[in-house]
């Protein structure tokens, strides 16, 4: 039940699905586009101010130590999961628009979820800690990593990325983590009794990029540019790598011997991507006619990986 809850109730998948309907029907251009990516990068930079504040840095170095697990799931998330979106992207490639293609790729690199990983985790009986430590890590990681990877790839010729947003990258998403990690001992507290309030922030920035994001590429002309078969095939590479991230993390998890609660942790954090990240990274490192389509695999992901956690965690549940 709970997981069900979750997948169809959960206030960020309704907000995000209102987010692409809007742009759907009421996109910004010109001037509104540049006022409405402006106010995008405000959400977001007080997006990863609060991100500063809310995670201790003690809890952080725990995590690091915790290596058993930890550097085989990034080695998963960064590396295996990359070269299987670049994978998908090969097929992509010529058949679906360059953007898009370049989507998976950039889908692949993203760090995994925080807060759906870890409640599914909870759910299925696994280590909610290891999930929490191991997922704000690869999300600190994903602005280091998931960054550069997407810089290589325009080096080597794909169209769309905009290699200033390295620049933006520092001012918007780590000089505000910073800012707050700085301040987490004055205002910390504040933040932690403010968690609805400051969870309602969060899901609205990330709502507002992928409104941004979303404006433009409906105004370069999203919904003409793919036909049925085009819609079906990006479903099906989706729907490919989703299994491939499911079943391969519980693979590897078993080959490492790890225990089973450990192994639900490294299943949940290894196969989810956060579109927490990847709307933000997408909306400071792409041009705004990129941006949007970039987002689409990982949009059509998200709510995926939603859908199939739920039975997942379920069956995992340990009897009472």
């Amino acid at each position: 039940m709970m997981g069900r809850v979750l997948t169809f109730f959960d206030p960020l998948v309704r907000l995000l699905l209102v987010a692409i309907f809007a742009a759907s029907v009421l996109p910004v251009s010109g001037q509104g586009a540049v006022i409405a990516r402006s106010v995008s990068d405000v959400a977001i930079f007080l997006l990863f101010l609060l991100n500063g504040l809310r995670l201790p840095r003690a809890e952080i170095w725990r995590g690091m130590r915790n290596a058993r697990v930890l550097v085989p799931l990034i080695l998963w998330v960064f590396a295996v999961m990359g070269l299987a979106g670049w994978g998908v992207s090969e097929i992509a490639e010529g058949i679906l628009p360059a953007s898009i293609a370049l989507g998976f790729i950039f889908l692949g690199v993203l760090p995994s979820t925080v807060q759906s990983a870890t409640a599914y985790t909870s759910i299925a009986g696994g280590n909610v800690a290891n999930s929490v430590v191991a997922a704000a890590v690869l999300n600190i990681l994903g602005v280091f990593i998931t960054a550069p990877i997407m810089a290589f790839v325009a080096n080597s010729g794909t169209p769309g990325v905009d290699l200033s947003g390295l620049q933006r990258i520092g001012m918007i998403l780590l000089l505000p983590f910073v800012i707050g990690q700085a301040l987490q001992s004055r205002l910390g507290a504040l933040v932690q009794d403010n968690r609805t309030m400051i969870g309602w922030m969060d899901r609205i920035a990330i709502a507002i990029a992928v409104y941004a994001a979303f404006s433009s590429a409906v105004v370069q002309g999203l919904w003409s540019l793919l036909d049925a078969s085009g819609w079906a095939l990006m479903l099906g590479l989706v729907i490919a790598l989703l299994a491939f991230a499911f079943v391969g993390a519980w693979m590897v998890s078993g080959v490492l011997g790890l225990p089973r609660e450990d192994r639900i942790s490294f299943l949940f954090a290894g196969a989810q991507k956060s579109i927490a990240m990847g709307a933000p990274l997408a909306a400071v490192l792409f041009p705004p006619a990129v941006a949007g389509l970039v987002l689409l695999p990982v949009l059509i992901y998200h709510l995926l990986q939603l859908v199939i956690s739920a039975p997942l965690a379920s069956r995992f549940t340990p009897p009472q």
